[in-house]
């Protein structure tokens, strides 16, 4: 959420609905376009379309809740982002320390800096995600082609163990006797199989 609305209409946020009323009246006032020189006009024309959009949420009561629940959900205290920005000065630092000493140790090792560099870079990767889930954003992760791979691997495995457990007799007599008993489970089973038979 972008934008504040309290900020707009220059009202505190548990301002009554007659404070309300009487700043955007004197705000339309102050920036109605007509009222304007030529040069300016178009700007305060925007300046318009925000201060009315502001007034038709906050004068009405059920936008007004809905709207201050969002801006609730998306406010993050000063002293949370101060702990973060200081949790993150301090990461840095121990980073930087570390890096420094098992670089000079391990000058001649490639493979191990390659290591080092990674781990500094998923480090602040780590940090700034943390940053932005505090500050009410939501991290979307794409899917990696291996991460797609190891679920079908995944998946195969555990039809492949279904395989092999249903080959051992008293399993497969268990399983038959709960479809054979339970009319759910036959209704369900029979559904999947006739799908399942019909496209294949």
């Amino acid at each position: 959420m972008e934008k504040n609305y309290y900020e707009i209409l220059e009202v505190d946020k548990k301002a009554s609905n007659e404070i309300i009323e009487k700043a955007y009246k004197t705000l339309a006032k102050k920036y109605h376009p007509d009222l304007q020189s030529n040069e300016i006009q178009k700007e305060y024309e925007e300046k318009m379309k925000l201060i009315n959009e502001a007034y038709s949420v906050l004068s009405d009561d059920y936008k007004k809740s809905t709207y201050d629940e969002q801006l609730q959900n998306n406010i993050v205290s000063i002293d949370d982002y101060k702990k973060v920005l200081q949790e993150n000065a301090a990461l840095k630092q121990e980073i930087q320390r570390l890096t420094g000493e098992q670089t000079q140790q391990t000058y001649n090792n490639m493979q191990y800096q390659e290591q080092v560099n990674r781990a500094v870079n998923q480090a602040y990767q780590d940090a700034y995600v943390q940053d932005m889930k505090n500050r009410g954003y939501k991290i979307k992760y794409k899917h990696t082609f291996k991460q797609y791979r190891n679920l079908i691997i995944s998946i195969a495995v555990v039809i492949l163990i279904f395989i092999l457990i249903w080959q051992i007799p008293f399993v497969k007599k268990f399983f038959v006797g709960i479809y054979e008993e339970n009319i759910v489970i036959k209704s369900i089973v029979d559904i999947f199989i006739n799908t399942f038979t019909t496209k294949f």
